[in-house]
């Protein structure tokens, strides 16, 4: 199985960004760089099944309870920014009240989220909204079991809009709040002048057509994406209430839908040990949003190189040969099927 070897020419690689060194002409022997990114000190990372990004290579056993790679974002930002201290407890199932309460996952309690940030934070990526209120649950578990009644139709639009009012897009005003006090009481915790970023969702469902990969009624594909939109401009609104910076990684990620085959960002309704769990981030995702990141704490406008598609294609092909490895060993394997099965990635919601 290889992964992807090509980026959106606007992102850089795993390779990191490269300054640009601009010479003077005239035999004149000074040298002018563009200035280099921000040096953060210390990482923190927050989020979701979105950030935990489960299954993508490599996989990190100590980390089953919340099935977060070894090679998600947050793993992969530590690398390009140089940062010499991070945490990341982002896990799969968690929502915004995990920030400030503790989480129950297969493996046991986990203790707030929030509680990783302290005043030596200067950098926390925050990745919630999907969970809330099981606005996810409710587009990727419950209409695919309605496709049946209207193939042709919208039956799961129907559902939620029964009565006048769109359930999920209500849900996802109220995760509005919640996100805008989530930056509260992060800024509340970390450094004075830390950057926060939040980390917006990509795109799952095709513009035009449809696939056996998201099982959904024809007029439901148009559905998702507009709650999933709504959830995004929520998320880009609490950056902007509590002056933190926006991802938006929705954009970058047009024409890498669940559909795009080779060039999907998201696995289809199938999980693959090698790739990602089902309906979640591919590693090419993760990378692509880590350099998003980048760009948006360093102002600069991303580049890509052969070498940097190299570099990229080579450390993903290494990440997958880890994860092989680990799942030859049959009891690695039972470990990380059982803690699928047990679920809990998509919640109901509260």
């Amino acid at each position: 199985m290889t992964m992807s070897s090509c980026l959106p020419g606007r992102l850089a690689a795993a390779a990191g960004l490269t300054a640009l060194a601009l010479v003077s002409t005239a035999g004149s022997a000074a040298v002018s760089a563009a200035p280099a990114p921000p040096k953060y000190k210390y990482y923190v990372a927050l989020g979701d099944n979105y950030t935990a990004a489960p299954l993508v290579p490599p996989l990190d056993l100590a980390n089953l309870a919340c099935l977060r790679s070894g090679g998600n974002y947050p793993a992969l930002l530590v690398q390009k920014l140089k940062v010499p201290k991070s945490t990341d407890v982002s896990c799969g199932g968690a929502d915004t009240t995990h920030v400030e309460a503790s989480q129950t996952t297969p493996g046991g309690f986990l203790p707030a989220q929030l509680d990783a940030v302290s005043k030596k934070a200067d950098l926390v990526t925050i990745g919630f909204g999907a969970n809330d209120f099981g606005v996810l649950a409710s587009l990727l578990t419950v209409c695919p079991k309605l496709k049946k009644s209207d193939p042709d139709g919208a039956p799961c639009k129907k559902k939620f809009t029964a009565g006048g009012k769109d359930q999920l897009k209500e849900s996802v005003s109220k995760t509005k709040a919640r996100l805008t006090a989530v930056v509260k009481a992060v800024k509340s915790k970390a450094a004075p002048k830390a950057t926060i970023v939040l980390v917006g969702y990509p795109s799952i469902a095709p513009a035009k057509n449809n696939c056996a990969e998201l099982p959904l009624a024809k007029g439901d594909y148009a559905y998702l994406t507009t709650i999933l939109s709504e959830l995004n401009k929520a998320i880009q609104a609490a950056a902007k209430a509590g002056q933190a910076k926006y991802v938006d990684v929705f954009k970058a990620s047009t024409g890498h839908d669940v559909c795009a085959k080779a060039k999907a960002w998201v696995q289809g309704k199938d999980p693959d040990l090698l790739k990602a769990a089902a309906f979640h981030p591919r590693a090419e995702e993760q990378a692509a949003v880590a350099d998003l990141i980048v760009k948006t704490v360093s102002g600069r406008e991303a580049t890509i190189t052969s070498a940097d598609q190299e570099a990229w294609q080579a450390g993903a092909e290494a990440r997958r040969q880890q994860s092989a490895a680990i799942l030859a060993t049959p009891d690695a394997r039972t470990r990380v099927t059982d803690r699928l099965r047990q679920g809990g990635l998509f919640p109901s919601g509260r």
